[in-house]
């Protein structure tokens, strides 16, 4: 696992998931595009909420690839990347199991949503912010919530309209805990180096 684990450092996979997470990041934009249409234009920094996450975690690789930190950015993309990573394959598989059928692209979006949480945790040890960056990343993200539960501006899945209150209490707790899955994974004593080969 540890010598799977030094490709992390290459510049050719930080460069692939660039691209990927770019393309990604573009796709996710345009998923959101009928809800942004309808969208006020005070909350439109808060309703696409997994193209931000990985969006962030562009701004990550191409710091890496200049060998710098951009630490708010860091925290950012180290909270938003778990939660909505995970948010999105818990909706697609309630999808799966109220309805009993799930298109190629919800499959699609619970593979791509694994590999946003997966990349998320995998990168976090070698970010470099500091508790006030990871602060203003949970404000950022539990306002996120607010704005998605209170105004009711969450990505939309009407199929699960029904379970409005428990999945926005879900949304909550899993803020939580990928804020506090943070602290553990960057502002602990496991903090690393990037090496770029």
């Amino acid at each position: 696992m540890t010598q799977w684990l030094h490709v992390l450092n290459k510049r050719w996979f930080l460069y692939s998931l660039l691209l990927v997470n770019s393309f990604g990041t573009v796709y996710g934009y345009v998923w959101y595009g009928w809800q942004l249409r309808e969208t006020p234009a005070r909350f439109l920094l808060f309703v696409p909420d997994s193209p931000m996450a990985s969006h962030f975690f562009v701004f990550v690789i191409l710091a890496f690839l200049l060998r710098r930190h951009w630490p708010l950015i860091e925290a950012l993309a180290a909270v938003t990347l778990v939660k909505y990573g995970i948010w999105a394959v818990v909706m697609n598989l309630l999808v799966l199991n109220v309805t009993g059928e799930l298109s190629w692209q919800g499959y699609m979006l619970i593979a791509s949503h694994a590999a946003m949480a997966i990349q998320g945790m995998l990168y976090a040890p070698y970010y470099r912010f500091k508790p006030w960056h990871l602060i203003a990343a949970a404000v950022w993200t539990l306002h996120n919530d607010m704005i998605d539960y209170l105004y009711k501006m969450m990505p939309r899945y009407p199929v699960l309209d029904q379970y409005f209150v428990p999945i926005g209490y879900f949304t909550f707790w899993l803020s939580m805990a990928s804020i506090w899955g943070a602290y553990m994974l960057c502002l602990r004593k496991n903090r690393r180096t990037l090496e770029l080969t």
